[in-house]
């Protein structure tokens, strides 16, 4: 058996502080994003409200929706209210750019240094680097972050920025801070290439579900501020005008759901064919298998009772957030406070 790299696995743990920082700083910049952006709107609004007031109603056309571009922004105004929103609609969209690409930038860089913290976590065991709680936080954390970066190719998500990118640096302390383990060989049990197979699969269905659970959160907060607007109350949240429709949240993360479930299938059908190579029977009833069946249970549920019992808005939000506290569950209390086969996490 090869002998540890403990001197790359110090430089591991170097990176890994090193790109800690790196997301605090995007965490930062995200969150400077949406503060500036609210207080920008709140300011058009203000202002388009007074030039509704000066002039007739039937000229003074203002149309506000829900991001619909790039840019962030679907606001439109007419001949009669650009000449005073022009300027604060120019800012509006400059300053989100400026704030936006500096933290996307900067989550980019993290992410690059968390992949060679990684990789430098598996040379220096001379395995994948996913055998223990810590290795599995760290390698999850990446790879939200990298599925983040990737949505973003295809749509712009970045109001998901401060959620998203929060919930990799508490990935990333609970790693380091709860389930500390030192670089070290695998027991016999894990010893396999199941282990790449299920193990991985999981991951990636882990962080799709970390980015439902975060745009669950959202479209909760953007169907209480809809209500409100309905009802003529005041918002207190004005980020959340940059942020798309409750509906368009809870539509594209039911669409990721669906995804991850397919993953979560995977992960559950390929543990049971490790678990019959390793001990000899598919399913035992150990309670990280019965747990890991009841995250695939209440996804499920989640699914089937969307597509074919209605069971839409926040009804359907909250069986994502569930969903993904089982998840949460499963990898914390679990591992850490209940025996069985699967009581190998090295905390």
């Amino acid at each position: 058996m090869p002998s540890i790299d403990y001197q790359l696995a110090e430089y591991s743990d170097l990176f890994m502080l090193l790109a800690a920082f790196t997301y605090t700083v995007a965490f930062l910049a995200f969150t400077w994003d949406l503060a500036k952006s609210s207080k920008t709107l709140r300011a058009i609004d203000q202002r388009a409200g007074a030039v509704q007031a000066a002039v007739p109603a039937e000229k003074a056309t203002v149309s506000v929706g829900a991001p619909s571009g790039p840019e962030g922004s679907s606001r439109q105004w007419d001949a009669t209210s650009s000449a005073l929103t022009a300027d604060d609609a120019m800012g509006y969209t400059g300053e989100r750019r400026n704030a936006a690409r500096v933290a996307v930038a900067l989550t980019v860089l993290g992410a690059l240094i968390h992949g060679a913290a990684v990789v430098m976590r598996g040379l220096a065991a001379h395995r994948v680097p996913w055998g223990n709680m810590y290795e599995f936080c760290t390698t999850g954390a990446m790879v939200v972050a990298v599925v983040f970066l990737l949505v973003l190719l295809r749509r712009d998500l970045r109001f998901l920025g401060t959620f998203v990118v929060g919930l990799v640096l508490i990935m990333m302390m609970a790693a380091t801070i709860g389930f500390p383990t030192p670089v070290g060989h695998l027991i016999p049990a894990l010893q396999s290439y199941w282990l790449i197979i299920h193990v991985s699969v999981a991951v990636i269905a882990s962080a799709l579900f970390t980015l439902t659970f975060a745009m669950s959160v959202l479209q909760l907060l953007q169907a209480d501020r809809e209500a409100k607007v309905r009802a003529g109350g005041r918002e207190r949240l004005a980020f959340l005008k940059i942020v798309p429709s409750a509906q368009s949240l809870e539509t594209f993360s039911y669409r990721i759901n669906a995804v991850a479930f397919v993953l979560w299938t995977f992960t559950l059908m390929a543990g049971s064919v490790w678990a019959e190579q390793a001990w000899g029977r598919y399913w035992g009833w150990d309670t990280k298998e019965v747990w890991t069946f009841v995250i695939w249970v209440v996804y499920a549920g989640y699914l089937h009772a969307r597509a074919t019992r209605g069971w839409t808005g926040t009804r359907a939000a909250w069986l994502s957030i569930v969903g993904y506290l089982c998840v949460v569950f499963n990898f914390t209390i679990v591992n850490v406070y209940f025996s069985g086969l699967h009581s190998y996490s090295g905390v």
